[in-house]
């Protein structure tokens, strides 16, 4: 993918960079936000209100998409684009977390991962082929390989071995997905994850070895899991400095709308978390100027909108009293605002960044958002 990612703009003073990604279901415009829609649906959303979205791209899992409903019903409904109806782009991630997760019902060899199903205790099977197998089925554009995935306060062995098994893993998946082909006729992306804790060497390592794979994209993976913040923005400029600058780098699982933009300035363009769709159904709204939690009794008789900003429909169309009345109540339509608009605002702040790279004031822009979002610099 490397000749179908082209950066149009860079900014001068940071690593901020912004371009276009071209997949057979639409291109893509970095720096983006991907929408997690783990089981093929983004909670309380329809695929036709994600579409709406000014976003081409939504995540989902492989490992749950597996047990459920399961790789026969995918691949009879032609994969995850006809099964949601969703005609734009899709990245699964391989399920590594998830697995990791399992702590006490997995056990991780040189051949893959053995672990028992969350759901009902059923013994299963993961190598780095079997992953690409099940990607395929699914049909996603981007497919992230099987990985291990170990805590941000792990000790230095156990970031070692990861490292050591998750290259050997992703050396396997690279070359069974070169012997594969898509099976619904569209191009697929085999996405590598560089690992090493926060340790600056294995780091390093990481990305010296799998390189070599010349992968199309690469992921920045084991951070948001545990680390210290500051460790985390430290991994990730110094991975800037020896990542493939031609090709996507995707920071898996981050974050809030500080994080984004603060990664964005270190080199990062593809971004995922749960967290503007889990936080807005417990009732956080994210703004400009941080965040409401609009269960605050403050806001029972605040009757200005939710957000006047042009954000989204529903923040311009209902009250923050409103809204609050919903939460109260446990009303449905509470959680489909709340995550309606957390949405948008995440997506509109990514296309924030995209102009101001454009237009060559990312970094002052940068600086002028974090301080009235949370009065820090970048």
């Amino acid at each position: 993918m490397s000749q179908l990612f082209k950066i149009n703009h860079s900014d001068k003073n940071t690593s901020a960079r912004s371009g276009v990604i071209q997949t057979d279901h639409g291109n893509i415009t970095t720096p983006f936000f991907m929408p997690v829609g783990t089981y093929g649906a983004v909670k309380t959303q329809s695929s036709e209100e994600i579409a709406e979205l000014p976003s081409s791209i939504l995540l989902s899992n492989t490992y749950h998409l597996y047990l459920r409903p399961g790789t026969d019903i995918l691949q009879k409904a032609g994969g995850l684009h006809g099964f949601m109806h969703w005609d734009r782009a899709i990245l699964t991630d391989s399920g590594g977390f998830q697995i990791f997760s399992l702590e006490g019902y997995r056990k991780i060899t040189d051949d893959g991962v053995t672990f028992r199903s969350h759901l009902d205790g059923s013994e299963h099977h993961f190598t780095p082929e079997k992953i690409v197998d099940i990607q395929r089925i699914i049909g996603s554009d981007f497919m992230m390989m099987l990985d291990v995935c170990p805590s941000g306060d792990a000790d230095h062995q156990t970031w070692t071995d990861a490292l050591n098994t998750t290259t050997n893993w992703a050396k396997r998946g690279m070359k069974y997905f070169r012997e594969t082909d898509s099976l619904y006729g569209h191009q697929q992306v085999l996405i590598p994850v560089v690992q090493g804790g926060t340790d600056k060497e294995l780091r390093k390592r990481s990305v010296s070895e799998l390189v070599e794979l010349d992968a199309d994209a690469y992921a920045i993976g084991g951070l948001a899991v545990g680390e210290p913040k500051p460790e985390m923005l430290e991994t990730v400029e110094w991975m800037d400095e020896f990542l493939p600058k031609e090709k996507p780098r995707y920071l898996m699982g981050v974050g809030t709308p500080a994080d984004l933009v603060r990664n964005v300035a270190r080199g990062v363009d593809m971004f995922d978390c749960v967290m503007p769709t889990r936080n807005g159904r417990n009732g956080q709204l994210f703004t400009f100027d941080g965040k409401v939690n609009i269960r605050n009794a403050r806001y029972k008789t605040d009757f200005s909108a939710i957000d006047d900003n042009g954000i989204s429909p529903m923040s311009e169309n209902y009250t923050k009293a409103y809204l609050h009345h919903l939460f109260k109540t446990e009303e449905i339509l509470g959680y489909r605002i709340a995550t309606q608009h957390n949405l948008h605002f995440y997506i509109h702040l990514l296309q924030t960044m995209q102009d101001k790279i454009k237009a060559g004031n990312f970094e002052s822009w940068a600086k002028g958002f974090l301080e009235r979002y949370e009065g820090k610099g970048i």
